[in-house]
Formats: C-alpha cells, structure tokens, sequence
C-alpha cells in the first residue's frame, strides 16, 4: 500500500504540491482561529448556583436553602453530580454536567428547574447563576492607583464606572470586584430606647423600607395641558432618615433619630486586599466567557482600559497586577523560537552530511505544513493553544525531523547505489 501511495505521488508531483499547498492554506487559517491560552482549561462543565440569605447561620442556610437546592436539581438530564457548601449568609451549588453537554443548554435546564424551586425557599430568598466562566476563566486582575483617595470612593468609582465599561467588552463573563469599603446608610438601634418606646426592631425596619418608595398616580388634563403626578419618596441623605417617624404616642411622633442613631459608613468587611505591603487597594477581576480566546479578550480589555481611564478622577489610574497574556506571548514566542532552530539545524545536518541542499529543503517544507495541519485537528477536537499541546507540537518537530532525515537519507542512499549500478552497467 505504501509502495503504490509513493509511486502515485511520484507520478502526480503537481497535483501532491497542490494539495500540500491547501493544506498548508486550511491549516494558516486554522491557527488564526484556534483559541490562544497559557493553560489548558481542565476545569468540569459545571453551572454555579448563588444564594445570599444574610445574618443567617451555616446551619440554617444548610437545612432551608442548600438541602433543598441540591435534592431538587439532580433530577436534570446530563447531571453528573450535584455539590453543596454553606457558610454565613451565603450558599453555593455546584452543578456538575456530562463533558458532552454545551454549557448554554446546561444554564437553561438550571434556571428552569430554579423556577419551581423558589416557592420552597425562605420569603425574600432569590437564587442566581454564577458567571459563565470556567474555573481558569480569571484572565485578568487590575487595581486601581489612588493614593489621594479614600477607599469608599475608590469602591464607588470601581463599582459604578469601571465595572460597567469593563464587562461590555465582547468576551467577558464578570467583573468581580475586590477591596475597599462599600458605602451604605447604617441605623445602629439602641435597644433600651426601643424597650422604652415598646418598639421593635421591626418597626424600624418597616417605617424606613416603607418611607423609601416612589409611586406613580395619574394623568389628568386641565386648561388643554397634561399633568402626570407621581410621588418622589427616596431617601436622600443621613437627615431625612433621621426624621422618619416610626410610631406615633399621644400624637406624638417618634423618628429614628430618637431610637437610634444613622451614620454614611462603609459595610462590615471580613478581609482586606493589600498590594505589596504598601497599602490597602481596591481592584477587580476580569473573567472570560467560557469558550472565548483568552489573548483577544486581555488585548480587547486593556484597549477599554485605555477610553475609560480618560474619565477616572485626576490621580486615578489602573495597575494590572495579572496578566496572563505576558504568559500567553511567551508561550507563543517558544514555539515560534523552537520552530525556526529546529529548521535551521535540521538544514545544517542534512546539508553536512548527505551534501545535498534539496534533500534539506523537503525536509524543511514538511515541518510548517505538518504544524498547520495540526492546529486542524486542534480546532475539531476543541483543544486550545496552550502550553501543554504547543509543547505536544515541539516535540512532535523532532519526530517528523528524524523521519525525515532517515527517510531522505535511504532515498539518497537507494539512488546513489542505482546510479552507481547504471554507470557500471553503462561502462560494460
């Protein structure tokens, strides 16, 4: 069969150059599109399931929330395993599909089942999807330089400026924020004047969430011109807080300000982020759609860190502490590098000792058009360029090197002794 395969080729030299060269053309194009990454992504296809139910205990959120969770979303189709952690005020179910189930499908069969679930679950508890991102979807880590800036502002500007621009970049899944202090209106209750008053903590609770509304009325028309009333009723500031009336005893109200007292501060936090020692920061974590090529989307995220650093505060400016692209690029540039040393001494050994630059240059054309042949196959098996198989790929050069030095070494060899024999031939 082989001998047949070599006699075709070399009676169809021009058709064998052809179809090297589509070849070789498929394979360009199939390494312009197949994914560039620093590792291999060997997380599990798995869909996260986040449920916050805050000032609660490990064990309560264990028995109303992630009990009920886990034992209602086996049942989906393609569910490996489903598995559950509690801590304080939060729960986390991990959703675990078959490796042939597409994640989309996966989300979609979770938010269905999370539509009939919801009704066995605490009042007010809302169950939400994490991000489609994989486990080694954290491309990116920045934080933000404000040395003349205080950390609630810094969380602010992270969270209603930097965030929002960040996660409209095509690719990206979330952006996680870390660090900082986030503001909120804290009213620290005095439990002696509630017992006074014969109030409760929820009649605090009440009177704010109640006084902090907005309602629409009506449309009349009067003298030929409409009018739309509405009511605007949200809070505004630490003062108006203060004077929202809670109860009223003998005609008189009493506000918050007299059972409690109302301050702007920043949220209780159970950790802090610092970088280099140097100080406390506040910063985010960009992570890529699952499926998405990790170099495009760091080069698209730095390219929109450059317009919205245009509209940070004088002072401000972004400092990437990660980055995986300088990993991707090194990674690439070693291939690259192995590729061109292994040509030019495969070129060096074949032309010392077969003295035969033709020889060399068929070896030479083997190596691109095998490589472009594999990012081929990369692509229909959905294995992206990472170090692992571009290592696979270097040290598979050497082995389609080694062919083809033997290979052209026998040939050399087999001519050699034919052209050797036709000229005693001749002579005789």
């Amino acid at each position: 069969m082989v001998h047949k395969i070599i006699a075709w080729s070399l009676r169809n030299r021009f058709i064998v150059l052809v179809l090297a060269a589509a070849l070789f053309a498929w394979g360009f194009f199939a390494v312009n599109k197949n994914p560039i990454d620093a590792i291999p992504d060997l997380s599990e296809n798995q869909v996260i399931v986040f449920t916050e139910w805050m000032g609660r205990g490990p064990q309560l959120v264990e028995d109303q929330i992630t009990y009920p969770l886990v034992t209602s979303l086996q049942g989906i189709s393609k569910v490996k395993y489903v598995r559950g952690s509690s801590m304080f005020g939060m729960s986390f179910i991990f959703v675990i599909f078959e490796d042939d189930a597409d994640i989309y499908w996966a989300r979609e069969r979770v938010l269905e089942k999370l539509s009939t679930i919801t009704r066995q679950l605490p009042q007010g508890v809302a169950p939400t999807l994490g991000p489609d991102g994989t486990g080694v979807g954290h491309i990116l880590w920045y934080t933000l330089d404000a040395p003349d800036v205080d950390l609630g502002e810094q969380r602010a500007i992270q969270d209603w400026y930097v965030k929002f621009a960040l996660q409209n970049v095509p690719g990206v899944s979330e952006i996680a924020s870390f660090g900082g202090a986030q503001q909120q209106y804290q009213v620290t209750v005095d439990p002696n004047k509630l017992l006074y008053y014969k109030l409760g903590v929820t009649d605090v609770i009440n009177a704010i969430r109640t006084n902090n509304n907005e309602s629409g009325g009506r449309k009349f028309e009067m003298s030929g011109i409409g009018y739309i009333i509405k009511t605007s009723g949200y809070l505004q500031s630490i003062e108006q807080i203060r004077n929202i009336p809670v109860k009223n005893q003998n005609s008189i109200p009493i506000r918050v300000a007299d059972i409690a007292s109302v301050q702007m501060t920043g949220e209780t936090r159970l950790g802090i982020f610092d970088q280099d020692g140097k100080g406390e920061r506040v910063g985010g974590i960009v992570v890529m759609r699952y499926g998405e090529n990790a170099d495009a989307v760091i080069d698209r995220v730095k390219a929109k860190m450059k317009e919205v650093a245009k509209g940070l505060p004088a002072g401000v400016k972004f400092d990437i502490v990660y980055d995986r692209g300088t990993l991707i690029k090194e990674s690439v540039s070693s291939i690259k590098r192995t590729l061109i040393e292994e040509m030019i001494v495969v070129s060096a050994v074949v032309i010392i000792f077969l003295f035969h630059w033709r020889s060399a240059l068929s070896i030479i054309i083997q190596i691109p058009i095998t490589l472009a042949a594999s990012f081929i196959l990369l692509n229909a098996f959905g294995i992206s360029s990472n170090i692992m198989s571009l290592t696979g790929i270097a040290l598979a050069i050497g082995v389609i090197v080694d062919n083809g030095i033997i290979m052209s070494e026998n040939a050399y060899k087999h001519l050699a002794e034919r052209y050797a024999e036709y000229l005693k031939q001749t002579k005789n």
